[in-house]
């Protein structure tokens, strides 16, 4: 036979056979482990229970904001992923600050808005929109809902660009829009509360004072951050002009791309186009303010960071503790078992095998805390995030951290009593009552 081959095939034979010892000892170290650990129930259950409420905090928390992240994201996204606003200055939402109230700048007139739309040449859609009354009550006959409906102004590009969608009936025509007709389109709720299991459409309902044919019905929407669209009564643009409880109402623009990419150019034309429109200086600021779809998502989800900086402070707080108290559990048990040390020894064991005996004890242990903090923290973090209007997620990325967490934290508390253990003298450990 050909020596080579001889040579090979004794090197794959030899390599097979170390991998194979080698594995034999490893589960061999564990199986030594789990008895270690089965024979001192008490203090494991301790130890293990301060690394599983830890990475419970941890884990809880991180996959809380992970699940709020997400519906936050896609209830602003429902919203129109590539549009943005614009609307009067000091008007948005505002998080943090000195407290101080924004200066109040001019309103945006109805003639302002109309006349962006018309002048602005960028390839977008562009809707205008107008809150007309707030906390009103719709009625249909002997039915009526509480008085808690808004009723706000559309234009033909309405539905479109706030992302909603109809369930049932036709959205509202440019003519319409501009002449204020006498129609409407109703929330899935209100369609729901008035009509039970009636078709609304070509139904005449009174909203506040005015009386309203029903021509679309919204499909459902559910609750998200802001007024219900589910619970909101939509005119033409021009009848909520005539009708709005506000004797100097501010009109909101929004325009949508059909491209992210093109987001910034758009943004730049339109901000150039309404400055114009408004008779903004050159050396003046802006007297409006443009908003993207997203912005209000993105800066509450950057004031999360703080939410997480704490849960990162609880979870290693409480692993500190839980690794000084699984070092001082494997100190002990290094002194308990100087004798079986001695013994394994002197039948042949080396510091390497006592060693890996040792650090894998310490490991499982953190591993048994780890999974049942890990499952309590999905579980927990889920619970809250429902409760806050989040959706259930499985936060495989959070989970491969905390058992990667819960493996360091078992070497680095189990190699000090590891290494005392693998230098511990035979002779002398074999004396040791």
């Amino acid at each position: 036979m050909n020596s080579p081959v001889v040579l090979t095939a004794g090197l794959i034979i030899f390599t097979t056979l170390a991998f194979y010892i080698h594995q034999m000892t490893y589960w061999e170290n564990v199986r030594l482990a789990l008895e270690s650990i089965k024979s001192n129930r008490l203090r494991t259950l301790l130890t293990a229970l301060i690394i599983a409420i830890g990475l419970m905090a941890l884990v809880g928390i991180l996959t809380a904001i992970d699940a709020i992240k997400n519906s936050m994201t896609e209830a602003f996204s429902s919203m129109g992923a590539n549009s943005f606003t614009i609307r009067n200055r000091g008007t948005g939402i505002r998080i943090g600050g000195n407290g101080k109230r924004p200066k109040p700048f001019r309103s945006i007139r109805y003639e302002d808005a109309l006349d962006f739309k018309e002048r602005l040449q960028a390839p977008a859609t562009i809707s205008i929109s107008v809150f007309a009354t707030f906390g009103s009550t719709v009625k249909y006959g002997l039915e009526k809902t509480n008085p808690n409906t808004n009723i706000q102004g559309i234009d033909e590009n309405g539905l479109n660009t706030m992302g909603f969608e109809l369930e049932q009936g036709r959205n509202f025509n440019l003519n319409e829009s501009l002449t204020g007709s006498n129609i409407c389109i109703i929330g899935s709720e209100i369609a729901t509360t008035l009509f039970k299991k009636e078709s609304p459409l070509d139904k005449i309902i009174s909203a506040g004072n005015n009386k309203l044919r029903v021509v679309g019905v919204l499909a459902k929407k559910g609750s998200s951050m802001g007024p219900s669209t589910d619970r909101a009564v939509y005119v033409p643009l021009y009848k909520a002009k005539l009708i709005n409880s506000n004797a100097n109402p501010s009109y909101t623009i929004t325009v949508a791309v059909a491209n992210n990419d093109i987001m910034d150019n758009v943004i730049g034309e339109a901000t150039a186009e309404f400055r114009n429109i408004r008779k903004v200086k050159v050396n003046q600021p802006n007297n409006f303010e443009i908003t993207k779809s997203d912005a209000v998502a993105q800066t509450l989800i950057e004031n999360l960071r703080y939410v997480k900086w704490g849960g990162w402070a609880i979870g290693a707080i409480t692993l500190l503790g839980a690794s000084i108290a699984l070092m001082n559990i494997m100190l002990v048990s290094v002194t308990e078992r100087t004798r079986e040390i001695g013994i394994r020894k002197a039948i042949g064991a080396n510091p390497a095998v006592i060693r890996k005996q040792f650090l894998i004890e310490a490991i499982v242990i953190c591993l048994i805390g780890g999974f049942f903090g890990i499952l309590f923290g999905i579980g927990i973090g889920n619970l809250v995030a429902l409760l806050m209007g989040g959706s259930f997620i499985v936060p495989w990325q959070i989970i491969g951290m905390g058992f990667a967490l819960c493996f360091g934290v078992g070497i680095v508390s189990g190699f000090y009593p590891a290494k005392k253990a693998a230098k511990l003298d035979p002779i002398e450990a074999l004396r040791y009552e």
